[in-house]
């Protein structure tokens, strides 16, 4: 657990899993947590690598529609990059149910805007303001509610807690913008990938 969430982000998705099991854990799950120790073992020299550069924050944001088969909940998954290299990251089961896959990202997209605005308050707190901080998002539908704030019968369920993140798009707070799924790091926290593609996003995380 210190490792998921302080200096190994490529494993924050496995150990997140893992320990939604804790109290009950049956041969699987030990199984599977022998593959992560596996893992960490032959990567114990990894670690993030902060350098010099620019103080400018980008964030990526996505979610796993209802991928949680016992009570059908999506999980959102976020990485925030400075200069290249992950200062904040999170993978966690979303509390209420999407349904549809525009409303679990949209569900992300809200939970990813608090996280920045923590971080742009932290770094105005240090001295170094950030105008606005940019979030990268795949979903083109999440994009559209988020930017264009018209009700309809497709979105007018959403819980009007989840809205605030127009407000403070329109604020200028945070801007999300869309990116590619290929291109997508917070894939990372939400679903295992392929080798290649996990050592990609783990390496674009900063993780060397």
């Amino acid at each position: 657990m210190y490792l998921a969430t302080c200096t190994r982000p490529d494993i924050t998705q496995a150990v997140y899993i893992l320990a939604r099991f804790m109290s009950a854990p049956t041969q699987t799950h030990l199984e599977a947590a022998k593959g992560v120790l596996r893992y960490v073992k032959g990567t114990m020299k990894f670690g993030l690598h902060y350098k010099r550069g620019s103080l400018v924050v980008d964030g990526y944001s996505d979610a796993d529609w209802a991928k949680d088969r016992d009570r059908r909940r999506s999980t959102t998954g976020f990485v925030f990059l400075m200069n290249g290299t992950a200062i904040s990251w999170k993978s966690r089961l979303q509390p209420t149910v999407a349904t549809s896959s525009v409303e679990a990202e949209y569900m992300a997209a809200a939970f990813t805007t608090r996280e920045a605005l923590w971080i742009r308050k932290l770094l105005y707190d240090l001295g170094m303001e950030q105008e606005c901080v940019r979030i990268w998002d795949d979903n083109q539908g999440a994009l559209s509610l988020i930017k264009n704030p018209v009700s309809s019968e497709r979105s007018r369920h959403i819980d009007v807690a989840h809205h605030f993140v127009r407000e403070r798009t329109e604020r200028g707070e945070v801007k999300f913008d869309y990116c590619p799924t290929e291109s997508m790091v917070a894939d990372v926290m939400r679903k295992p990938l392929a080798d290649k593609k996990f050592a990609e996003f783990r390496t674009t995380m900063g993780v060397h």
